[in-house]
């Protein structure tokens, strides 16, 4: 009597959604430039043709990459103060983007409706809280140049599992000609890197509350502008 091998009757069928889920895991683990639509399908356990009855190619793959890694996102609640919606929001992106490095060359380059929603909601949380339009514009770009370019320093530098330095650090520290040569940076890796409980994470939250101070007080000034106009 014939058998289906075990491969064929226990596999899941494939949608447009398990492919993405498939390649968003293969770009995580090998890397973006890894992802071809023969190697998706294999990982598929089906031929590469079968793989274009559920997508219609591998600009429909990257916008759905896309979509899930934007979905891993936290939005702006309802009424959020505006503040703590967009550090919340800072802390959710860089969270997101270290776990997908390979998004951050995507992110601004393809346009799905998951990244419309996002920017769209952003714009409203900080419409609700009194910015122009112009204003929140500048807000948006500021922090998403900001978050975008922190996760890439993050996924290039070598960092450890807990995102200490320390060990780059102390190797270029050993290297006395340079030490003297620089003595700026030997006195912030021994004053600073090198101190118990540095991780290059905690540069992030600094960099977030130096932009939402700044912006806090660009909309002080466009508030007091406004209401001098109405004198």
């Amino acid at each position: 009597m014939a058998t289906t091998a075990p491969n064929e009757s226990t596999r899941a069928p494939v949608t447009r959604e398990s492919a993405v889920r498939a390649a968003v895991a293969l770009a995580d683990r090998d890397g973006l430039d890894s992802l071809s639509m023969r190697k998706l399908a294999r990982e598929l356990g089906i031929e590469a043709m079968s793989l274009y009855y559920h997508v219609t190619g591998k600009d429909d793959i990257l916008d759905g990459m896309v979509e899930v890694v934007v979905a891993e996102m936290a939005l702006p609640a309802d009424g959020a103060n505006w503040k703590a919606a967009l550090r919340d929001g800072a802390e959710s992106a860089r969270a997101v983007l270290g776990r997908h490095p390979w998004a951050i060359s995507l992110m601004d380059s393809r346009t799905t409706r998951a990244t419309l929603n996002h920017h769209n909601a952003v714009i409203g949380c900080l419409r609700n809280a009194g910015f122009s339009i112009g204003l929140a514009a500048h807000a948006m770009s500021l922090l998403d140049s900001y978050v975008h370019g922190f996760a890439l320093q993050e996924a290039s530098l070598p960092l450890d599992e807990s995102g200490d330095i320390g060990a780059a650090t102390e190797e270029i520290m050993g290297r006395q000609d340079l030490m003297a040569e620089f003595p700026h940076l030997s006195e912030m890796a021994v004053a600073h890197i090198l101190q118990p409980g540095y991780a290059y994470g905690n540069e992030f939250r600094f960099g977030v509350r130096v932009i939402l101070d700044g912006l806090e007080t660009a909309l002080a000034a466009d508030a007091a502008t406004a209401s001098r106009g109405r004198l």
